[in-house]
């Protein structure tokens, strides 16, 4: 699929957004934010949204007083110096993992399919995890209803999550859902067909202004990109489909 080209594009964070808690409404929080700051969306918006906010919405939460390490767990623990109920929700959200280096990070293939450090388990203090939505394109889709509902305007919508590479130090940011939009593009220039991860390129370059780059804005809009819209989500770019 073959997206029209794009020669420009602006992105914004949607700020100052209220601390999120559990049992807060993503979506009347955003909504209120774009009333508040009279911000007005755009068709062809791209709004994309941390996965952690999404994740908070929908009380992905983890007590880890409530996890019981196993002996696989307690000897990863060893290795990488993690907390052993951390390492056991990786195992129990993955696939399979390997080690970067011999201490670490642990790059493991999330149960969804994706390949993610830590199997995109985040801590919350020192209690606590979040874990990723349990269905991220469903949860792009039904964001990306309600703010059409709401604002009148065509748009998609995209969840990245930071994540890191194995072959380097430090994290980037991808895309774990999608609505509105196809996760995949294919360019053409002097012959050469390229297919690309094209949600992932519109979730890192929202990342440079989204909250885990030290700011408080969970949520960021991509203005003036051309795209295809559909509806089939990251999970069709996948090569492991989820294991439900």
């Amino acid at each position: 699929m073959t997206t029209a080209s794009t020669s420009g594009f602006s992105a914004f964070a949607l700020e100052p957004f209220p601390d999120f808690q559990v049992g807060d409404d993503l979506v009347g929080t955003i909504t209120g934010v774009l009333a508040r700051t009279n911000t007005k969306l755009r068709d062809g918006d791209i709004v994309v949204v941390a996965s952690k906010v999404v994740s908070i919405a929908e009380n992905r939460y983890v007590d880890l007083a409530s996890v019981t390490p196993s002996p696989k767990a307690i000897e990863l623990s060893a290795r990488t110096g993690k907390p052993a109920e951390i390492a056991q929700l990786i195992l129990d959200n993955s696939t399979e993992y390997f080690l970067a280096t011999e201490r670490g990070p642990i790059i493991a293939r999330h149960t969804l399919g994706y390949q993610l450090t830590s199997a995109g388990i985040d801590r919350a203090g020192t209690d606590g995890a979040w874990l990723l939505p349990a269905d991220p394109d469903g949860s792009a889709r039904a964001l990306r209803d309600a703010l059409i509902a709401f604002t009148g305007v065509d748009l998609a919508v995209v969840i990245a999550d930071s994540d890191g590479r194995a072959d380097r130090r430090g994290a980037t940011v991808i895309s774990i859902g999608a609505a509105g939009i196809a996760s995949l593009r294919t360019t053409e220039h002097g012959g050469k067909r390229q297919e690309e991860t094209f949600t992932d390129l519109i979730a890192a370059s929202a990342g440079i202004i989204l909250g885990q780059r030290g700011r408080g804005a969970p949520v960021a809009v991509v203005r003036g990109i051309a795209y295809t819209p559909s509806n089939e989500g990251v999970a069709s770019m996948l090569h492991h489909a989820p294991r439900r």
